[in-house]
């Protein structure tokens, strides 16, 4: 019997045929020939070689079981394992009994975000080029240590990074205090069980010659501090602040959030996954409800070598205008520099999928020009 190829085969076959041809156009042909006369025009760096050696990889993630969820984030040549670090100091904590927006919740969070944070800024880069110690940062024992550094009364006016490579709380160099576009979002999922959760962004993104083609500048993420972990390299990725959320219960997804925002991005994560996981939010009210933020941390924009100095101020914390004056007195008094907003601060979109019914429910926060919709 002749051997034969099925239609469905040769369509398949054929579409990532045309997909290899569009790939190699752009990173090989003439497209790169066009952007790689910008990049010299411009006085940039990339060329030809460069675009034809671009890999499109496809990780492993890193994830931490909360509470029952197990919470997936992309490595650390991004922010995201900070909130696993963030939530794993959580655990310790009784955040239903304190209230949703209490002062004791929101300082709380906001002290383990500092923590949390100041080990990103301290440890995490691409794990290609960096031995990132993300087991150890993750562990209970490192966690243990870490969590009585937070205290209930006072907000730390320090920052401090600890060392999970010798499990000291505190990294012996002790603690330091500094001196004086866009992205999108997207999360989707379908009848037969796929989610996905990303966020794309060009940030203040350039334009690109003749091609037209937008380009990003998330080098800037990158730093030229000696013996620092997001230091650039060539062909180094930049630990970058984009950090999109995948979460499964009982190995099945039931949430996925999509935040734009920076350094905010995963802050406004953990409201969103606390609204929902310790007070049973539906994501209507989740994405509406109010946020905070700490600004205590470095920024993930700011290049300075001299890293201390990229902390904007020590202490701040931002809080919507609707959570209640008495509240904000009570964090001020702790130690934290209090400012009340109206506007949104960052912007989510999140699923969650009832895994008794199969219903999925979806919100954007409209204040912050996000929606929701379903396709049938």
């Amino acid at each position: 019997m002749p051997w034969s190829v099925s239609p469905s085969y040769r369509s398949a076959r054929d579409r990532l045929s045309s997909y290899q041809a569009a790939n190699d156009r752009f990173y090989k042909g003439d497209i790169a020939d066009d952007l790689v006369a910008w990049y010299v025009a411009e006085g940039g760096f990339l060329r030809k070689e460069d675009l034809a050696a671009h890999v499109t990889r496809v990780e492993d993630p890193v994830k931490v079981d909360y509470r029952g969820y197990t919470v997936y984030k992309c490595d650390t040549w991004t922010q995201g394992p900070y909130l696993l670090q963030t939530l794993r100091l959580l655990e310790g904590f009784d955040l239903a009994e304190m209230g949703h927006l209490s002062a004791d919740y929101i300082h709380v969070l906001a002290e383990a975000l500092k923590l949390g944070f100041a080990d990103r800024d301290a440890y995490y880069g691409d794990p290609l080029f960096e031995d990132v110690p993300m087991e150890a940062l993750l562990s209970d024992r490192y966690t243990e240590l870490r969590r009585p550094l937070i205290d209930m009364e006072h907000a730390s006016e320090e920052i401090r990074p600890g060392d999970p490579r010798s499990m000291r709380a505190l990294q012996p160099a002790g603690e330091y205090r500094p001196g004086p576009g866009g992205t999108t979002t997207c999360v989707v999922a379908d009848r037969w069980g796929n989610v996905v959760a990303a966020t794309p962004s060009a940030n203040l993104p350039a334009g690109g010659g003749a091609t037209g083609v937008a380009h990003g500048n998330r080098l800037r993420s990158l730093n030229t501090t000696d013996g620092h972990p997001n230091r650039i390299k060539p062909g180094k990725r930049p630990r970058i602040t984009l950090t999109p959320t995948l979460v499964l219960k009982n190995g099945k997804p039931v949430m996925a959030i999509s935040v734009s925002g920076g350094d905010t991005q995963d802050q406004t994560t953990l409201n969103l996954l606390l609204d929902v996981i310790e007070f049973g939010m539906m994501p209507a009210d989740a994405v509406t409800a109010p946020r905070f933020a700490t600004r205590h941390h470095e920024n993930s924009f700011n290049p300075n070598p001299a890293r201390p100095e990229t902390v904007s101020r020590l202490n701040a914390l931002v809080v919507n205008d609707t959570v209640p004056p008495n509240v904000r007195d009570a964090l001020a008094a702790r130690g934290h520099e209090v400012t009340a907003r109206a506007r949104a601060l960052s912007l989510p979109v999140m699923i969650y999928i009832d895994q008794t019914t199969g219903i999925l429910y979806a919100a954007g926060d409209p204040n912050a020009g996000r929606h929701a919709a379903a396709i049938d």
